[in-house]
């Protein structure tokens, strides 16, 4: 396993799978677990400081979406709109 040396010429496969060990109980787990939780209930009930990872996490994410993709979802759902109101989808 390599845990020193030069990480930026580890593939990205061997980096999941180190990644994939962690449990939840350790500090890194516990990140990853506030930035990916979607649950409204649990949500209710995060710490201010669990709320700010969170937002934070967002927002980072946010600003990586490409125009192509930020268009194409817009897109989408522009056609559901469209079908909802009773109209066909363009296609």
């Amino acid at each position: 396993m390599r845990l020193r040396g030069n990480l930026s010429e580890m593939p990205w496969e061997e980096f999941c799978d180190l990644l994939s060990g962690l449990g939840a109980d350790t500090p890194l787990g516990k990140i990853v677990g506030i930035r990916s939780e979607n649950d409204r209930e649990v949500l209710k009930h995060f710490t201010p400081e669990q709320r700010c990872i969170r937002s934070e996490w967002q927002r980072r994410t946010a600003k990586t979406v490409s125009a192509a993709d930020a268009a194409s979802a817009l897109e989408q759902i522009r056609q559901a709109l469209i079908e909802m109101a009773g109209g066909a989808a363009q296609t």
